[in-house]
């Protein structure tokens, strides 16, 4: 394995310090369901049996080569990682133009009990010399960004103590778009998946009408001026709900979802009864901007909403949701 030496010790300290990593603290919150499993905690009571000389409670970029390619990818290790044999891994994907760092900066998935990744994507096509992810017209040409992340699960589940069967990918605007795309690729690495204001081109839907089912929380602001919440026909992007309707139709969840309050700003869209165990949520954010909801930090233009947290959100639909054994590899 090549690392970088660019390893940020403490990082997460120093982002808490300077205020672009906050700990969870919101008066509201989406609570897992009564006597489902808990993903706050490994599931392992052994020492982690894979040695690395990363510090925990860092952060270390590495490279891996994937399709004759050479990427890179930031890797965050929990505080006291040494100490458990499986933690639940989060792999987050930055929007267009982004990086890892960046997006480790704004969302707080470090402050999480979790192995979190944070990949880098390669320059696309369009203005600018922007990073991008497949499933989107401006995507690096002859990128294979699913087959990549496959490879980086691989390297992850083979040199790290990180639980198969407890692995999750979020990502935000082309980078959410993207996580659409695996959880119609890849279902069987990935337990959850979390888009925050997805970019949802036709591209990151292709090949989803046969697609199993597959656990899905959507996070979307009302006022996004990027990604319109009400879709944009000239770019072929769908209106956010009908997106996630479509997404709990194909899990034959039923078709009318609950739905409830929390705070004044935040619609919770609940379908229940899924197929395998899955389930599909939408979360509308009223005048919510093209922004990670609940950050102190920059993430994107528009209101920022402090009712909830994108990342504890996320972590609370992840508890609920794990691979079988044996569909943990493809």
């Amino acid at each position: 394995m090549k690392k970088i030496r660019h390893r940020t010790a403490a990082l997460t300290a120093t982002l808490l310090a300077t205020g672009a990593v906050t700990a969870p603290a919101v008066a509201h919150s989406l609570s897992p369901e009564p006597g489902r499993a808990s993903a706050t905690a490994p599931s392992g009571t052994r020492s982690c049996t894979k040695p690395t000389d990363q510090e925990s409670a860092a952060s270390a970029k590495y490279t891996i080569t994937s399709g004759g390619r050479e990427r890179t990818y930031i890797l965050h290790l929990p505080k006291n990682y040494e100490r458990h044999s499986e933690w639940p891994l989060i792999v987050a994907y930055h929007g267009r133009g982004s990086t890892g760092t960046e997006i480790e900066g704004f969302s707080g998935l470090s402050s999480l009990r979790a192995v979190v990744a944070y990949p880098n994507g390669e320059i696309g096509t369009g203005a600018g010399y922007r990073q991008a992810w497949q499933g989107a017209p401006y995507a690096p040409p002859g990128v294979d960004d699913v087959a990549f992340t496959s490879d980086l699960l691989d390297r992850l589940q083979s040199d790290y103590c990180v639980d198969p069967t407890r692995t999750y990918a979020t990502g935000k605007s082309n980078g959410a778009g993207f996580v659409g795309l695996l959880a119609c690729r890849l279902p069987d690495r990935f337990a959850a998946f979390a888009p925050n204001s997805g970019a949802f081109y036709p591209q990151s839907r292709e090949g989803c009408a046969d697609a199993k089912p597959t656990a899905l929380l959507d996070i979307h602001g009302t006022g996004d001026s990027t990604i319109p919440y009400a879709g944009d026909p000239d770019r072929q992007l769908p209106a956010i709900r009908s997106y996630v309707a479509d997404w709990a139709a194909r899990d034959m969840c039923d078709p009318n979802p609950s739905t409830r309050r929390i705070g004044t700003d935040i619609t919770v869209f609940d379908w229940k009864h899924c197929a395998s165990g899955t389930d599909v949520k939408h979360v509308a954010v009223t005048g919510g901007g093209h922004v990670w909801p609940g950050t102190h930090t920059y993430s994107g233009g528009g209101h920022v909403t402090h009712t909830i947290a994108a990342q504890d959100v996320m972590w609370r639909f992840f508890s609920k949701h794990r691979l079988a054994r044996t569909g943990a590899t493809s």
